[in-house]
């Protein structure tokens, strides 16, 4: 099913063209030395926006990885220069794609990224399956921790 929904997507849902916003972005933010880690983490962006269904993308800490110093900093200047740009724009086209009914799970798909695009740095796209599995086991640790 989620083939189809992704071969949908890609074709009529505004996949390619998002898609490939997200790899140009990357490109630009590449071209600076300070800018290669949002880079990186755009080009995984890219990779969900052209083909979102069956995937999820969940924080890297959810997945057993370390939060890298400086994250929130770059964070916050992707958001400024890059990120309100395409969320922008993943917002117009989920609101266009919400008017009719078939079109609703590519609104909701492209909302889900719009969301990503304020904060690219220390997401990982994993399927749905592992999405589920990391956000049980980052739970427990939390509950295990106030506990004690």
């Amino acid at each position: 099913m989620s083939f189809i929904g992704n071969l949908l997507w890609f074709v009529f849902g505004g996949g390619f063209v998002l898609g490939l916003s997200w790899l140009l972005v990357g490109c630009v933010w590449c071209l600076t030395i300070v800018g290669i880690p949002i880079g990186i983490a755009c080009f995984r962006i890219a990779g969900f926006a052209f083909l979102p269904f069956g995937k999820e993308l969940v924080p890297a800490e959810f997945l057993g990885e370390k939060r890298i110093a400086g994250t929130g900093i770059m964070n916050f200047l992707w958001c400024i220069f890059s990120g309100l740009w395409l969320a922008i724009a993943h917002v117009l086209t989920g609101l266009a794609d919400c008017m009719t009914i078939v079109g609703i799970p590519f609104g909701l798909a492209n909302f889900q990224i719009a969301i990503a695009a304020f904060a690219p740095l220390g997401k990982r796209t994993v399927s749905k399956d592992i999405a589920e599995a990391a956000r049980s086991r980052s739970a427990k640790a939390a509950v295990d921790a106030k506990i004690g």
